[in-house]
C-alpha cells in the first residue's frame, strides 16, 4: 500500500463548508467563472437559505488537464448560503428565469456583530446581495465532471 498523493484527490467531488471570511475566499476561487441560470436559484425565506445550482469550471484540475493535454472540465455544484435574512440584487432580474449569469467572486462584508452581507459578484456589473446573521456557506459538487465546451480555460484581463 502507498500513501495518497495530492493528485489522487483531484477526482473526488468538492465538499466545503466555510464560516469565516478568509475561508470564503477558497469557495470564491473555486466558483470563479461558474455559470448559472436564474431558474436554478432558490430563495427560501422560511428556511433562511439561498441556493444556486452552478456549472463551475474545475480550477483544481486545470493544471492536470493542461499537462495531460486533455479537455478542461466543468462540474455541477450547489452553492448554499444559510442564515439568510434578506436577499436582493442589482443587474439581474429574478423573474427572467431564462437569464444566464457568470460568477466572478464571492465576498463577505461583515458588520460588528458577526452578521453581514454575502455578495456574489456577477459578470456584467450584476450582484446578488444576501444579508446573513452569520457566515455559513457550503459548496458541493453534485455531478461527475464533464468536458467543458470551451477549448481554453477562462482568463481575465486585469489591465
Amino acid at each position: 500500500m502507498t500513501d495518497a498523493s495530492f493528485q489522487d484527490g483531484t477526482e473526488n467531488p468538492v465538499r466545503l463548508k466555510v464560516e469565516t471570511a478568509d475561508d470564503l475566499q477558497v469557495i470564491s476561487t473555486l466558483v470563479q467563472d461558474a455559470v448559472g441560470q436564474n431558474s436554478e436559484t432558490s430563495w427560501m425565506p422560511r428556511k433562511h437559505r439561498f441556493a444556486l445550482m452552478l456549472n463551475r469550471f474545475r480550477w483544481e484540475d486545470k493544471e492536470n488537464a493542461s499537462t495531460q493535454n486533455r479537455p478542461f472540465e466543468r462540474v455541477q455544484s450547489t452553492l448554499i448560503i444559510d442564515g439568510v435574512l434578506k436577499a436582493g440584487g442589482d443587474g439581474i432580474d429574478p423573474r427572467d428565469k431564462d437569464s444566464i449569469f457568470s460568477v466572478l467572486s464571492i465576498g463577505f462584508e461583515a458588520s460588528e456583530d458577526g452578521a453581514g452581507d454575502v455578495v456574489i459578484v456577477l459578470a456584467g456589473d450584476g450582484a446578488i446581495r444576501l444579508s446573513v446573521e452569520c457566515l455559513d456557506v457550503t459548496l458541493n459538487d453534485v455531478s461527475r465532471p464533464y468536458r467543458a465546451r470551451a477549448k481554453i480555460a477562462p482568463t481575465h484581463d486585469l489591465s
